[in-house]
């Protein structure tokens, strides 16, 4: 078992900065996937970034440049450093992971609470 704890999340102007954090405990090991999703109201849970445990990173096209995935394995947490953030990056955000490749998709073995993410023009 493997349970996801994310924070971070907050309300900031566009154009603004936030970092979240996901922290994992237990089995973290057998973890080949480690990845964020978000979904905002009336909208599909999309896909926003992953890595994988070489640390090969996935970015959904509308995030690239603006968002970085990056991981502590020494601290079993997961980061995902927020720039230029947009309005129509406001959603709840997710933590996930997932035992094996391919690290896309929707179908992950766990997930955390999520964390809200606000951002206003």
């Amino acid at each position: 078992q493997v349970q996801l704890v994310e924070s971070g999340g907050g309300s900031v102007q566009a154009g603004g900065s936030l970092r979240l954090s996901c922290a994992a405990f237990g089995y973290t090991y057998t973890m080949y996937c480690m990845g964020w999703f978000r979904q905002a109201p009336g909208k599909e849970r999309e896909g926003v970034a992953s890595i994988d445990s070489v640390g090969s990173t996935f970015y959904a096209d509308s995030v690239k440049g603006r968002f970085t995935i990056s991981q502590d394995n020494a601290k079993n947490t997961l980061y995902l450093q927020m720039n230029s953030l947009k309005a129509e990056d406001t959603a709840m955000y997710y933590c996930a992971a997932k035992h094996s490749p391919p690290c896309v998709g929707t179908w992950w073995n766990y997930w955390g609470q999520g964390t809200q993410v606000t951002v206003s023009s």
